[in-house]
């Protein structure tokens, strides 16, 4: 067993205010988002400016945070919000969904380039090749905040966590951060470096991570509010929202072939 470190969520406090890392790992991937853009936006057949990958940003910023609150509201939260509608807005007391967060970058993607005149596959392309660092940030500040742990596991890798009980636990928002975030970025950057069909990039992200978050809800813990769907005891609200991502994925990659239209 891991001993876990029980790291404080705070990262730095001045009188009354307080800079949480969780946040702070948000900005790390925002960063990083915009580092890696203006590299990939150099290659010839990429051609972005760091002014738009920027300017893409920016959009991207706001989907995040009010796709993934108003995601995790209604898909993780819905009898709270029908019960007090103003739970939607108190981001303070934590809850986030990468799902919603996913439809609410979709809808700033599209504005950005309908506003730009670009085709919506080209900036989604785009940005699907750099997402994957941000999530890999915002599960080590998952780890850090000791939240979304997984399942008691006798592996010698387990971790006692503060809000987890006394046993051992899988930490599954590490398994996340590796496969989320470190694997589908090599996975995409490196299929990335050549010239691809149309929305190619973008079917290949929706089904490696649909892939990866539904191998890792197998050890990951459930919302208690929610638990296990459908009777089972192993179907999590998790994998009920990657299902749809693999279909989409898949038939963006056969539409993409099909079509053979560069981005």
């Amino acid at each position: 067993m891991i001993p876990y470190h029980n790291l404080s969520p705070i990262a730095l406090q001045l009188g009354p205010i307080k800079v949480h890392w969780y946040g702070l790992m948000y900005l790390l991937g925002f960063w990083g988002f915009w580092w890696l853009g203006t590299v990939r936006g150099r290659k010839p057949h990429v051609g972005w400016t760091s002014q738009q990958v920027s300017d893409v940003l920016f959009y991207g910023v706001f989907g995040v945070i009010l796709g993934g609150r108003i995601g995790y509201t209604f898909f993780y939260n819905f009898e709270g919000f029908l019960a007090d509608p103003l739970v939607l807005i108190r981001i303070w007391q934590g809850g986030m969904s990468f799902h919603g967060g996913l439809l609410g970058v979709i809808v700033a993607m599209a504005v950005y380039a309908r506003q730009r005149g670009l085709s919506f596959w080209t900036v989604a392309d785009f940005c699907a090749v750099l997402t994957p660092f941000g999530l890999m940030t915002g599960r080590i500040g998952n780890f850090i905040n000791g939240e979304l742990w997984g399942a008691v596991t006798t592996q010698p890798w387990g971790m006692v966590f503060p809000t987890g009980g006394p046993l051992p636990r899988h930490p599954s928002m590490l398994y996340e951060a590796a496969l989320e975030g470190a694997l589908m970025l090599a996975i995409l950057w490196w299929y990335g470096t050549k010239p691809r069909p149309r929305a190619a990039i973008s079917g290949l992200f929706l089904i490696l991570y649909g892939t990866c978050r539904f191998a890792v809800e197998f050890v990951r813990v459930p919302d208690a509010h929610l638990g296990y769907q459908l009777g089972t005891t192993w179907l999590t609200r998790g994998m009920e929202l990657c299902i749809p991502m693999l279909i989409a994925g898949a038939i963006f990659m056969v539409m993409a072939y099909r079509r053979n239209e560069k981005a």
